[in-house]
């Protein structure tokens, strides 16, 4: 490679049949970017450039090898190479990126780049300021664990009526009319997971005890401090998100309560029992006896009719739902081995969007395959931005893309349905959203504890846990499962995974609800507000990007509770 040419006019940077996964090929280009001559602000604008196609390679290779890990955590190979990454690259990466970034930032020619970089230079300052050479082979031992608690989650399987389930299988049948089923599957997904719950709880110590160390090392008196500058939460504070929960508690915690005694009224209980009602999502048995919604009976009817829905919708969000179909970039089906949840992981250099996810054939699958969408739509939209800092959008407003989706094609779930269906699904999916803003308040609230005394024990946490379920959950005998009750933590893969992304999903559905009540106004203007922002990428900060969608950031109880109103007027047009 010659340094004097490397990087000019269009030519690209890295060499065609360039590993990112080998090192010895990496170092080359790294070298060059570390020393190559600096005289000018054009000359960091050209580093900046070539550094970002090198990082392109390198952030899709290690997306390829987490999405093969999490498609079959059960295959030693696939979990071996991921963790060599981890172990081989990544490290080496921080060094890297921490070396670069005080070239640049240090440079006098940085005061003269265009406002193009403002926010890049920004993350550079953050990053210089938390970096500490000494917590790379913590990030490394992190990385193992949470890998660890995957690969166990991913292996959970169930015997219930006479065949094997995975734990999204078993989902169905708690929404059945019959309680006895609904106890029978709920406690044999609980014996399940109280098997493993003494090796997750010790994975979980050993992270708060890393994760502590991070933050010290780097200068933070608490993990929480620490994350808060590591998430680039500029733009709000630990203060607002304790405002958010004291909201949440006093708007949405009464609404569901009185939603689960009408439950209780309804099913003719005395009291509800925890294979009821799902906490987080709010679904349940049907209160009038009819059977569990079903959508679609496999996951190529489902992705047939949801061309259809989005084409309905626009004819470009319909073009951008084929591209992913025929880019042969969706995993959806659940199968054993496979890891839990649901996620979008954008492949940087191809500007691919991949969607994984548990489908089980019910409504939730079908919100959680349009949530999803509505992140691909969000990466696709950004991917014309030059550079891959430009196009790492805030993740508070990633969620609004894919959040503000599920509200926005309510619409057009007739797809799926006959009327009477659409309006079941859409009432439990607005039931949901007050549901699921109380359990974001669990989670995080959960978290700053966690991490503001990270010497307690575990029956400390037990304590905590439960009393914060107390305060933003569901009233419910829990029998003698309480012992699952102390853990059932365990159950958010967050909180093992990416510690303190939570409350960005509260933030986000407090966006997502005003594009949809624009929507209820004005469609048009709603699929053209939602279009706009999130062509923005990471151009803007996090109020300039709800700006640029015509909605506001804020966290106060005035707010939510005009947000709620909203959610109740359209429950009532529902009745």
């Amino acid at each position: 490679m010659d340094s004097n040419v490397a990087g000019r006019g269009t030519s690209s940077f890295v060499d065609d049949g360039f590993n990112p996964g080998d090192w010895d090929e990496i170092k080359p280009y790294v070298n060059e970017l570390l020393n190559r001559k600096i005289s000018c602000s054009k000359c960091i604008e050209g580093i900046i450039r070539d550094a970002s196609e090198l990082s392109e390679h390198i952030s899709e290779k290690g997306a390829l090898l987490y999405i093969a890990m999490t498609c079959d955590t059960e295959s030693e190979e696939k979990r071996s190479s991921f963790l060599d990454f981890v172990e081989n690259i990544r490290p080496k990466l921080s060094e890297f990126s921490d070396s670069l970034n005080r070239r640049l930032i240090e440079h006098e020619a940085v005061k003269s780049l265009p406002s193009r970089y403002d926010l890049m230079i920004r993350s550079m300052k953050n990053d210089i300021d938390i970096f500490r050479k000494e917590n790379i082979p913590l990030g490394v031992e992190q990385t193992k664990l949470v890998t660890e608690s995957q690969t166990i989650n991913g292996a959970m399987t169930v015997e219930f009526n006479g065949n094997e389930y995975t734990l999204p299988e078993m989902r169905c049948f708690l929404e059945s009319n019959e309680r006895a089923i609904r106890e029978g599957a709920w406690k044999a997904v609980s014996d399940r997971r109280m098997q493993d719950e003494e090796r997750l709880s010790e994975i979980f110590d050993e992270l708060i005890f890393i994760r502590s160390k991070i933050a010290k090392n780097a200068g933070f008196d608490t993990y929480t401090d620490y994350m808060f500058r590591a998430m680039e939460r500029f733009d709000y504070s630990k203060e607002d998100c304790l405002e958010f929960h004291d909201a949440i508690e006093a708007v949405c915690v009464p609404l569901m309560r009185k939603i689960n005694s009408q439950r209780v009224g309804s099913l003719d209980l005395d009291f509800l029992m925890p294979w009821d009602v799902n906490e987080k999502t709010g679904v349940g048995p049907d209160l009038q006896g009819r059977a569990p919604l079903n959508p679609f009976d496999n996951v190529g009817e489902m992705v047939e009719k949801l061309s259809t829905l989005f084409h309905n919708m626009s004819k470009d969000l319909g073009e951008k739902f084929d591209m992913l179909v025929e880019m042969d970039t969706l995993d959806l089906d659940t199968r054993k081995g496979k890891a839990p949840g649901g996620y979008q992981y954008y492949l940087q250099k191809s500007r691919v969007p991949f969607i994984f996810m548990n489908a089980a054939g019910l409504q939730g699958d079908l919100e959680t395959m349009i949530h999803e969408a509505g992140h691909a739509f969000h990466s696709i939209y950004c991917s014309h931005l030059e550079l891959i800092g430009e196009r790492g959008y805030p993740i508070e407003f990633a969620e609004v893309a894919s959040m503000s989706m599920e509200l926005m094609t309510q619409e057009h779930w007739s797809e799926f349905y006959d009327e009477e269906g659409a309006n079941r699904a859409k009432m439990g999916h607005l039931e949901g959203v007050i549901f699921l803003l109380p359990w974001i308040a669990t989670i995080d609230s959960f978290q700053h504890w966690i991490y503001s005394n990270p010497e307690h024990t575990r029956e400390e946490r037990a304590r905590v846990w439960n009393s914060i379920r107390d305060r933003f959950g569901s009233n419910m005998n829990w029998g003698e499962y309480t012992k699952f009750r102390d853990v059932s933590w365990q159950q958010q893969g967050h909180l093992f995974g990416v510690p303190f992304y939570y409350v960005e999903y509260g933030i986000a559905q407090l966006g997502a609800l005003q594009l949809w009540r624009t929507q209820r106004k004005d469609p048009e203007k709603a699929l053209s507000d939602y279009s706009n922002a999130m062509r923005l990428g990471n151009t803007k900060t996090l109020p300039e990007l709800f700006t640029a969608a015509d909605i506001k950031l804020g966290f106060d109880e005035r707010h939510l509770s005009s947000l709620i109103q909203e959610v109740r007027t359209a429950m009532a047009e529902l009745n």
